[in-house]
């Protein structure tokens, strides 16, 4: 009888992965991609423009790039054509950028060309079919089978060589106010799909157009883009992200320890005292874990186990292993809170536990508190406080009036109370 292979969530979340590899900053990993748009709208300027940067290593659509191989499969072209289009974006040949004119069709040899391809150049990244139709075979009285058979073959094919397969697409004339759903065909090929691209002129006659953006590995975005010297480039401003700094703050502190073991907790306290910064022990544990391969290219290797109940945490760091040659490589604050938990800034009121234990206490007629400012003396009629009369069944609501009180007590001012007839 055959059996499902497990596998429990314990070992998922604590399994160190390799971190996706983006071709394309915050674009495009490894997987398959839909770039669809409007005949001539410009998709295709835009796909060499794409394999072109990812074989120089240069920023395209002001994203960074990791330059390797890339092969565009322009099926819809000709040399002379293809030759006009490149000397549009480049003087220089690129060395590790390749076409091709002919290519078999989906399930009758373009996966094998493309496999053949990639084990000849290993370092490939990326590989535009432009267009799907071009390499589809003869439809089935299944449309929605026919469009998820013909992607999942291609996709079977990206996943097994870790690169990215993009389809450049056409969208139907139907508009649609999601404008992934304007893309030709059944949702077969945007559910198969890893990710798509839409990209969408305001007017046939204008240079400026909108490229929306979503999948399984990227953030759904929508990027305004203008057409400049046979290049789409990008109009919106971009916010600039915070840089990851867990592995250079561990890489740090195991500088000075050499050596940790271990729980969360107590190595949430070591990096806070280094660092003066909040961290978290699910948060941290859940770091560790994904950044395990970048840690260990800084010479820090980090491994777990089970003692008594307890996760124990166990970092090593071995210089000879370490790329960075010993250096200090933290450069600013540690950026490593939980957004789950609640984080107490040094400058922050108290919290309900410092009010209570440093409460001013108050006579039942009158009291007097010392200002910061200067020394002001309220009286308080406690006997008329409708909090204190309030019915057992208001007690939240009592309890709810007197923090409301007590909160600027605790600072020394004194706020008087409610009393009838206000």
């Amino acid at each position: 009888m055959k059996k499902f292979n497990t596998i429990s969530c314990e070992e998922l979340m604590t399994e160190p992965m390799q971190p996706l590899r983006f071709f394309v900053d915050g674009l495009i990993t490894s997987g398959l991609y839909i770039l669809a748009g409007y005949p001539k709208v410009g998709k295709s300027w835009l796909a060499l423009d794409i394999c072109l940067s990812v074989a120089t290593g240069r920023d395209v659509l002001s994203a960074r790039t990791i330059k390797g191989t890339a092969l565009y499969l322009c099926l819809e072209d000709n040399k002379v054509r293809m030759q006009e289009r490149i000397y549009e974006l480049t003087d220089e040949p690129a060395d590790n950028l390749h076409f091709v004119l002919m290519a078999d069709k989906i399930g009758a040899g373009i996966e094998e060309q493309i496999e053949s391809f990639v084990m000849q150049h290993r370092d490939t990244c990326v590989v535009f079919i432009d267009t799907l139709q071009m390499i589809r075979g003869a439809s089935i009285d299944n449309a929605y089978a026919a469009d998820y058979n013909d992607l999942s073959s291609l996709k079977a094919v990206a996943d097994k060589l870790g690169i990215a397969i993009v389809l450049v697409h056409h969208l139907r004339k139907t508009k649609d106010a999601d404008p992934f759903n304007m893309i030709s065909g059944t949702t077969g090929i945007s559910g198969c799909a890893d990710g798509s691209f839409v990209l969408i002129k305001s007017k046939r006659s204008e240079h400026k157009a909108t490229l929306y953006c979503t999948g399984r590995d990227i953030e759904d975005k929508e990027i305004g883009l203008e057409f400049r010297n046979k290049r789409w480039t990008v109009t919106d401003e971009i916010e600039p992200k915070s840089p990851d700094s867990f592995s250079f703050a561990v890489h740090d502190m195991m500088l000075e320890l050499k050596a940790y073991r271990g729980t969360a907790t107590e190595l949430c306290s070591l990096m806070k005292n280094k660092y003066g910064t909040e961290v978290f022990p699910n948060r941290l544990t859940r770091d560790l874990v994904q950044h395990t391969y970048e840690m260990r290219s800084y010479g820090v290797e980090f491994t777990h186990s089970r003692s008594n109940g307890l996760r124990i945490m166990t970092l090593t760091y071995r210089p000879e292993s370490d790329g960075s040659d010993g250096k200090i490589l933290m450069t600013g604050g540690l950026n490593s809170t939980d957004p789950t938990v609640p984080v107490v800034a040094a400058e922050s009121p108290q919290t309900l536990s410092q009010i209570e234990t440093t409460a001013v206490e108050v006579n039942d007629t009158q009291s007097k508190v010392t200002d910061p400012v200067g020394e002001v003396t309220v009286t308080v009629d406690e006997s008329t406080d409708p909090v204190e009369k309030e019915p057992e069944s208001n007690g939240l609501i009592k309890m709810a009036t007197a923090m409301m009180r007590n909160n600027p007590l605790a600072r020394g001012i004194f706020v008087k109370p409610f009393t009838h007839g206000n």
